[in-house]
């Protein structure tokens, strides 16, 4: 008997760690039949010109490439001819949602690619924002950075006809959350969200969305120096939201100034930054949604984050969201650093992961109604 226990585990063992080969085969290709086309997925961080994952001639006058060495899980991935710009689509030049792969044993799909994006002309972006979006300043001064940045502002729909107060809720990558026109990889729609959900919730909350400076975004989002992108800029960004940009805000609009109801939002490194705030300015934001956050850029925050003592009058919310189809480190940083969080007294995480979530705008769109609903607390 005990042999037979043993077997069964060594067995399971090798079953759990076994790796499996699948072989993809495009079998028609619409246009620009001549060209390299390329797979990218979550298994070669969505490199759109991965040498190693290269279409070559099969039988048949069709193309394939065998991906190697995949442990048992789900895994997306698109066609490409060598750049992010040049994506498969649909034959009518719609985007298409990542090709799904549930890889369990060696495998063998057929596939054809109906379209290129290229081979479509953008259509100029239509402008979304909703009449409670308006934008503070285009140039909105930044004097611990010498910069000058865009700055939007949500009001809920009552906010005109109320004397009421209401929390507020910062954002970074300001371009991205309310309007498709100036969001190069698709706006999240904060502001149709919360018109909706506010008005089913009575939770209300004004949104304050600032640019980033495109380059010199890693930077400012990194309190930490960086061996590849430059010295940190974070310190001066946060000093920035806490002593120029919230004393503006609360001046001029009716808000309700505590900890208890400032928020602090964002994804990638936006998320990585909100994190580092909630931490370091304890007494100014008391609750975050750090969503697909870059932990893997600095080691750093763990030290950080181990040392990070709650404030005794106060539960601070830390919403922590990752996706198990965006680059490999994502998932376990996020559990890592909630893990240290909730050994500590006195806060309030909510751990999130997504089986099918990805790195990118659509997915922290679909998230962003859960995680607001949460920090809201209902």
């Amino acid at each position: 008997m005990k042999q037979l226990i043993l077997s069964v585990l060594l067995l399971s063992g090798i079953a759990a760690h076994a790796q499996f080969s699948v072989r993809l085969v495009v079998t028609n290709v619409a246009t620009r039949k001549q060209e390299a086309i390329y797979v990218m997925g979550n298994f070669n961080n969505w490199n759109p010109q991965d040498e190693n994952y290269k279409l070559k001639p099969f039988v048949g006058g069709r193309q394939a490439v065998v991906l190697k060495n995949l442990a048992a899980g789900t895994y997306a991935f698109k066609f490409s001819r060598g750049g992010q710009d040049r994506i498969e689509s649909t034959a009518d030049g719609r985007d298409i949602s990542d090709r799904i792969l549930e890889v369990s044993a060696d495998d063998a799909k057929e596939l054809s690619i109906a379209g290129w994006k290229d081979d479509y002309p953008d259509k100029p972006k239509p402008y979304t924002a909703s009449p409670q979006v308006r934008i503070i300043d285009t140039a909105f001064a930044m004097p611990q950075l010498n910069r000058k940045r865009r700055v939007w502002v949500y009001l809920p729909k009552g906010y005109a006809t109320s004397s009421r107060t209401y929390p507020v809720m910062y954002m970074h990558d300001g371009q991205n959350l309310f309007n498709e026109q100036t969001a190069p990889y698709g706006e999240w729609g904060v502001d149709e969200c919360l018109d909706t959900l506010q008005q089913k919730t009575g939770k209300e909350c004004i949104i304050v969305g600032i640019d980033n400076s495109g380059e010199h975004r890693l930077t400012e989002y990194n309190p930490y120096d960086n061996a590849a992108n430059g010295k940190g800029e974070g310190v001066q960004y946060l000093s920035f939201l806490v002593n120029t940009l919230k004393p503006y805000i609360d001046a001029k609009y009716r808000t309700k100034k505590g900890p208890e109801n400032t928020f602090i939002t964002g994804s990638s490194m936006g998320g990585f930054i909100s994190f580092y705030a909630l931490i370091k300015y304890p007494a100014v934001f008391g609750g975050g949604g750090i969503l697909s956050a870059s932990f893997w850029i600095a080691p750093e925050i763990f030290t950080d984050a181990e040392n990070y003592q709650p404030p005794k009058n106060l539960v601070p919310r830390f919403y922590l969201y990752a996706g198990k189809l965006e680059p490999a480190n994502m998932v376990p940083n996020n559990e890592k650093t909630a893990a240290i969080m909730q050994k500590k007294t006195g806060v309030y995480t909510r751990v999130v992961t997504d089986p099918l979530g990805r790195h990118r705008e659509t997915t922290w769109r679909q998230e962003f109604p859960a995680m607001y609903r949460w920090l809201m607390g209902e």
